[in-house]
């Protein structure tokens, strides 16, 4: 989803920020997190919403019909089933979504102290659109349907294998992450 080069070199062309990195780069330390063993340093998105990622995929490729068959997996997976999660050893709380920002990105928190972690609740499509447009218009942390907290350690489960997307890379999780 081209975040990382946007993080730390301020462009979203990889070809670009692989130049600065031949001719200037210098090591850096960023914060991130891990699910599953697999790392993440800009976000993760656990949950139905993230089976758009393959549609999209897909989609840049030039492959419709193969857009079109995740994108009807997506459809119909959306608003089926909530993944379970808790914060820091919290209470069990539900979500259609649960979203992982690192600090490298997030526009929440003003300390790297963790992760932003935002439970994302939309009920219906009437719900979810109103959650992208306040994505596309202000601030999706916005939208009542988001509740954020900042995290260090969370558990998802889930009846079955949870899908996720971690910096753009889709990925299928097991039923119990941390």
């Amino acid at each position: 989803m081209n975040m990382l080069p946007k993080a730390l070199y301020g462009t979203t062309d990889w070809k670009k920020a692989l130049s600065v990195i031949l001719e200037d780069g210098e090591p850096q330390y960023v914060s991130g997190g891990e699910v599953d063993g697999n790392a993440f340093y800009c976000a993760a998105i656990l949950g139905a919403p993230a089976l758009w990622a393959p549609a999209r995929e897909a989609l840049r490729g030039g492959e419709l019909k193969l857009a079109m068959t995740h994108a009807r997996r997506a459809w119909r997976r959306a608003f089926s089933g909530r993944i379970r999660f808790d914060l820091d050893g919290g209470p069990h709380q539900r979500a259609e979504a649960l979203v992982l920002i690192s600090p490298m990105i997030s526009r929440a928190l003003e300390e790297p102290v963790g992760l932003e972690a935002a439970a994302m609740n939309p009920h219906d499509a009437s719900d979810a659109f109103r959650l992208a447009a306040h994505a596309l218009f202000d601030d999706w942390r916005h939208d009542p349907a988001v509740k954020t907290k900042p995290a260090r350690r969370i558990r998802v489960s889930a009846r079955s294998r949870v899908p996720a997307v971690l910096d753009g890379e889709p990925i299928l999780c097991r039923p119990t992450a941390r």
